[in-house]
């Protein structure tokens, strides 16, 4: 009699078409599914050294990174005083020409948010950034990202690493340090963020914003870690991360300040409502701003931005994240606020990457029958001309020399567009004929020109810039406010504005081009002003606690309809952004009379109040010449790809004695190279599981420097499994004493593979994926036989090598579309779909073909997603009918792609459920594999557990899905097709099973997604409905 007790096949299945892909699979051409990073250009990249950093630039941006690279240095001198610390080698800072570059990154893996700004990553501590086409906002984003190099020096340092968890730091302490560090206390924009929390009594401690993340850490860390630099000066705000990284947030604010972090809530937040509070009386509340037409209460969103309105004022056109998860275009009523006009997302129009909105708002043709907004396309931007009755786009334009476009701006004569373009990271204003595709450059300088507006004679175009008197001082770096000006576009004569201090932008003509509307927050609210262009006199429009902005403190937010005149703009309050409307006649304000400057700001400095030149930041910030380099000339050099180790995993140790597998030591190593701009990448990892004969290794390499990606993988995988069986008890031949066997058995298999691989993105959604190599499965099997007697064990090991299959060799080549334009939630995909069609030929020891298809559609419907997915899995010319290790699928093994819930093998625990099959197999389980399967799956999902935006129930800490589902599969094989018909008796024939129940996801803690289901499967009465589970998104 054989008894066994372990076996574990399941191992060599999930191994064998598999052991190459865990090395570059943090690419998506590595993945089944996944969006692609499209390297759409080719850039050129140099690099030069500095004191303390190498800058790596490409030729187009030569000039302005030169500029960037003096702020660098100034910046580093800055932070050094701040943290007390110096570099011991150079930093490397990545500069990318426009945002549309930088999107296309390889330094960073993963998509990169619309709205980021710079990254600063810990493994070769690069900061990799945009310039932004304004010098101001370029230092701004450039000092706040070497914050963080400076805090990834300290932390990751090898005196001070052991002895600092950057884990032990909240998010709002990192990018709120930056943000204090690099912009300081006046910040008219965050202000504005604090008077409406304080307005509403909603200020958090800073337990809460340690645990919440509905509250803004850079703008509420800045706040907090300017009090406390107020307070207790700069350098403790420094010391305070300097210290929570080793001891914790709570102690370190004992330690740091005295005090502890429930106190100082308590102070920070008594002292905003006694700075803001008072400077509110008298104002207007955001309600009151005018004739609400698109909030949450309303048809749009929480955040309605960049409103256009139409010619004749009945139309507006705005940006929101009514449709979750992503900015779209919507066109409403003006009068009502109802949505009229939906516009497709990249989700339903491959065409484009992106909507831009941080900085660019569309606009409508003189007609009111066309609306042209910015996009994202090949790796540039492009402007799309949408009949918006329609919804169709007409036209495209791209500008060659002119990467990045923002602020559209259509001419009077319906024939020309004006825009903000960069070129090399600097902003003119150009002017486009539709009918020729002819571009002229109306101006060319290293100023910020941004946000143009037609006058209605089609003559001029009033902007927004840091250039005139007391503006930007291009030698020292000294930052100007943004202002106002004009130019003729034929003479291209320039008029600068600025009738009082503060920062004007989004300039807007009245219909008669006798006034000039523009928002401004000289007083430290900000507000819509009228300046009279005969007179300059100007006038005061609204008079607001918070204020009219964008997402942004220069982003776009106030719009005149060229025709009506009657006026739009976004009001941030109640912490959303809402969308007001004045009519032609509520337009007249009352006079300004300007203030002193010191007087003027306090509503913009962020508590407690002081001089704005104290304290160190305050002091570095108002001394542009400190530590700022001469301007000069680098030497640069053509980049050189070298691969640099960037982390070993951590290796793993085990020794084993005994046991199923025997002695010996297991463990493995893993090494990650790249290169610093993250085109090449390289992966080699190493393991051990038993005896010399189970050592393996890996190596792969991935290449991503153009758009054509490709790479190769090489390796030797052993898999071991094993069995042990009781034998007869008999006499040891070498003691001749009377002994109970046992047999153990280990089966080996060594999969050695030489494989590449290509992939070739068209969008960011759809690519099509090349693969080809060769693989050998070769064969091991040996028997341990113990014999236990009364003196003793002895082993005795013997080769099995009669009984080992012949190696199988084959040689494959793939062809693969992939689609993904998928939006996943917490624990799956809710909305937008995939498809994965495949063809792999397989030549060898045997000939098939496979073919794959998996179509998935999502369709969210509210809070819920109803989800369906068909699959189909077929090796094609097999010999065998199924039985074959190579060409068999399966619908019974959980975890997997084609597993129908109900059905998993190792459920199988009762004999009494079989009925033997035609061959003397289990029927049930027989008709769970085939050469071929196919299935189908129905599912609604509900969000039970997640955000207040996206969940039932507001608890983040644990997002949980519950789905209602059907499951359906079939396999099949060439000699035995299936018998499709509804059957639940007891029967041996190969027909349909199917399944119904209801399942949990939960998101463990962004690691893992864990799904328990309760199925009843159909076809197995004799088992019922039960409980499983998988550690497995859902599909």
């Amino acid at each position: 009699m054989t008894t066994t007790f372990r076996i574990v096949p399941r191992v060599v299945l999930i191994a064998l078409f598999m052991a190459g892909s865990v090395l570059i699979t943090d690419s998506a051409e590595a993945q089944y599914f996944g969006r692609n990073k499209v390297q759409y250009d080719d850039f050129e990249f140099q690099s030069f050294k500095t004191d303390h950093f190498e800058i790596f630039f490409y030729p187009e941006e030569e000039e302005a990174v030169g500029d960037a690279a003096r702020m660098a240095e100034r910046w580093y001198q800055r932070h050094s005083r701040t943290f007390l610390r110096e570099f011991y080698e150079r930093k490397p800072i990545i500069l990318y020409a426009n945002d549309a570059d930088f999107h296309q990154t390889n330094a960073i893996n993963g998509s990169l948010g619309e709205g980021t700004g710079g990254v600063t990553e810990s493994l070769k501590e690069r900061v990799i950034m945009p310039l932004t086409g304004s010098y101001k906002e370029t230092d701004h984003v450039l000092g706040h990202e070497l914050v963080h190099s400076f805090q990834y020096d300290l932390a990751l340092s090898r005196s001070d690493s052991l002895r600092f968890a950057f884990q032990l730091v909240p998010l709002w302490l990192t990018e709120g340090m930056a943000e204090y560090f690099s912009v300081g206390r006046l910040d008219a924009h965050t202000a504005m963020w604090m008077r409406d929390a304080a307005l509403r009594d909603d200020l958090p401690t800073i337990e809460t914003i340690t645990r919440d993340m509905s509250y803004f850490p850079y703008r509420y860390g800045q706040a907090y870690l300017a009090y406390i630099g107020g307070k207790y000066g700069d350098a403790a705000v420094a010391n305070l991360f300097k210290l929570s990284g080793r001891v914790g947030l709570d102690s370190a604010f004992v330690y740091t300040l005295g005090i502890t972090a429930d106190s100082l809530s308590t102070e920070w937040i008594q002292t905003v409502k006694d700075t803001y509070l008072p400077l509110t009386e008298g104002r207007d509340d955001s309600s009151e701003a005018g004739r609400l037409v698109l909030s949450s209460q309303m048809d749009a969103g929480k955040m309605n931005i960049a409103p256009v309105l139409s010619p004749d004022g009945q139309y507006v056109a705005f940006l929101s994240e009514k449709d979750m998860f992503e900015i779209n275009l919507f066109i409403a009523d003006a009068n009502t606020g109802e949505i009229v006009r939906r516009m497709k997302s990249r989700n339903r129009d491959s065409h484009y990457d992106a909507i831009r909105f941080i900085a660019s708002a569309g606009s409508w043709s003189p007609d009111g029958r066309s609306f042209a907004f910015i996009t994202f396309v090949d790796g540039d931007n492009e402007i799309s001309i949408m009949d918006w009755t329609k919804g169709s786009i007409q036209s495209r334009f791209s500008v060659e020399g002119v990467s990045a476009i923002t602020n559209l701006a259509w001419a009077p004569d319906g024939e020309h567009l004006a825009f903000s373009g960069m070129d090399g990271g600097i902003s003119d204003l150009y002017m486009l004929n539709m009918a020729s595709g002819e571009v002229r450059q109306l101006t060319n300088d290293r100023y910020a020109d941004l946000q143009p507006a037609w006058s209605p004679d089609g003559k001029s175009l009033a902007f927004t810039t840091d250039r005139g008197p007391e503006g930007t001082n291009l030698r020292t770096l000294e930052f100007g406010q943004e202002r106002l000006a004009i130019i003729d576009t034929e003479t291209l004569e320039i008029r600068v504005l600025r009738p009082f201090d503060g920062m004007h932008h989004n300039p807007q003509f009245s219909p008669d081009g006798r006034n000039l509307y523009f928002i401004s927050n000289y007083d430290g609210f900000k507000d819509v002003y009228r300046m009279d262009l005969a007179s300059e006199s100007v006038y005061k429009l609204t008079n607001l606690k918070t204020g009219v902005s964008g997402i942004t403190a220069l982003s776009p937010a106030m719009t005149v309809a060229a025709q009506s005149g009657r006026m739009m703009y976004s009001v941030f309050g109640d912490s959303e952004y809402q969308v007001f409307a004045r009519e032609s006649d509520d337009l007249v304000g009352e006079l300004v009379v300007p203030v002193q400057e010191m007087e003027a700001s306090i509503a913009s400095v962020l508590p407690p109040y002081r001089g704005l030149d104290e304290g160190l930041v305050g002091n570095y910030l108002n001394d542009p010449l400190t530590g700022l380099p001469p301007d000069q000339d680098f030497s640069s050099e053509a980049y050189s790809p070298r691969l640099k180790l960037d982390f070993v995993a951590p290796p793993t140790v085990g020794v084993s004695a005994g046991g199923l597998y025997g002695s010996g030591v297991s463990g493995g190593v893993g090494f990650f190279f790249s290169d610093m701009l993250g085109n090449h990448s390289l992966t080699v990892v190493a393991q051990a599981n038993g005896t010399f004969k189970d050592v393996g290794a890996q190596a792969g390499y991935l290449n991503r420097e153009n758009r054509l990606n490709w790479g190769g993988f090489v390796g030797h995988t052993p898999i071991l499994y094993g069995a042990s069986q009781w034998d007869q008890p008999r006499f040891d031949d070498q003691t001749g004493l009377p002994s109970q066997v046992i047999n153990q058995y280990r089966y080996r298999i060594y999969i050695d593979q030489l494989e590449g691989m290509a992939s070739y993105p068209f969008t960011a959604t759809r690519r099509v994926e090349l693969s080809g190599g060769l693989t050998r499965y070769g064969f091991d099997y040996e028997v341990d036989t113990f014999y236990y007697s009364a003196i003793g064990v002895r082993r005795v090991r013997t080769d099995l090598n009669s009984q080992e299959p012949d190696a199988v060799y084959f040689a494959q080549a793939g062809l693969a579309l992939v689609n993904d334009y998928s939006f996943f939630g917490f624990t799956s995909p809710i909305r937008g779909g995939r498809s994965r069609f495949e063809v792999t030929p397989f030549v060898g020891s045997e000939t098939f073909f496979r073919v794959q298809a998996d179509y998935r559609k999502y369709v969210q419907l509210s809070s819920l997603t109803l989800a369906f997915r068909g699959l189909h899995v077929g090796n094609y010319g097999a010999k065998e009918s199924g039985n074959s290790l190579f060409t068999r699928e399966y619908l019974g093994y959980a975890n997997s792609s084609g597993f129908v819930r109900g059905y998993s093998f190792t459920s199988f625990d009762d004999p009494n459920e079989c009925t033997a099959s035609a061959t003397g197999a289990c029927a049930e389980q027989e008709r769970l594999l085939g050469t071929r399967v196919g299935l189908a799956s129905l599912e609604l999902r509900v969000p039970l557990f997640g955000t207040e935006s996206y969940g039932l129930l507001n608890f983040p800490y644990l997002p949980t899905e519950i789905s209602f589902f059907a499951d359906g599969g079939v396999s099949w094989t060439a000699e035995e097709a299936p018998d499709l018909r509804w059957e639940t008796d007891p029967t041996r024939d190969r027909i349909p099973v199917f399944s119904a129940g209801v399942s949990s996801r939960f998101n463990l803690f962004g690691y893992t997604v864990l799904e328990i289901f309760y199925a009843h499967p159909f076809q197995r009465p004799a088992k019922g409905a039960h409980f499983g589970f998988q550690l497995i998104p859902g599909w």
